[in-house]
């Protein structure tokens, strides 16, 4: 079956297919490890020779334009990978990413999720008192805090810090946070009886 015979069986109009170069390109943009040609070959339904040609034309024309980025041929398929004199200042810029700083309401927010795990949305946002989600989302997405099953009564997604945090603060359980107590004002039990 030829290749407009094919898009048209699955529906798709001839002019909507891209031509092979951009369709490799826009494949191998999203992929995280090597496709090899016969994928790629079976996907945009080209011959396997044709998908070799138009992969190596591509790695050739992005080395002579000296692109941020490679595509090579490696362990059985093809990927982009960064060129090597642009790795140092994409290590600094991911390593910078990583060690961003965390804002106080998060830091606040992490802390009554470690001492109050498993714990709410509504939870933190009580003893916050304030609206705690977007910096859950925040710590969720950096790997500090995680979702832990749901309230029994409520159904509130509970959350729990990750191992990612214990890694970050140098413990091997949440046994090793430092005592809360001499950190609290000394009507705290009132507050505590109030809630």
């Amino acid at each position: 079956m030829e290749r407009s015979e094919a898009a048209e069986a699955a529906g798709i109009p001839q002019q909507a297919l891209p031509d092979l170069r951009p369709a490799l390109e826009a494949i191998l943009m999203v992929v995280d490890e090597p496709v090899a040609e016969v994928t790629l070959a079976q996907v945009l339904e080209r011959p396997t020779i044709e998908i070799g040609a138009a992969l190596r034309d591509l790695s050739e024309e992005y080395i002579a334009a000296g692109r941020g980025f490679d595509l090579r041929e490696v362990a059985g398929g093809w990927r982009f990978y960064t060129r090597a004199e642009c790795a140092p200042l994409v290590e600094r810029f991911v390593r910078d990413g990583q060690t961003a700083r965390l804002t106080q309401a998060a830091l606040e927010t992490l802390a009554v999720v470690a001492y109050r795990q498993p714990v709410s949305r509504a939870r933190v946002a009580a003893i916050r008192g304030v609206n705690s989600d977007g910096v859950i989302r925040t710590l969720t997405a950096r790997g500090l805090v995680e979702e832990a099953g749901t309230d029994p009564e409520s159904q509130a997604v509970l959350y729990r810090t990750t191992s990612y945090f214990l890694e970050r603060l140098g413990l091997r359980s949440l046994d090793e946070l430092p005592e809360l107590a001499p950190f609290l004002p000394d009507d705290v039990e009132i507050f505590e009886e109030k809630q």
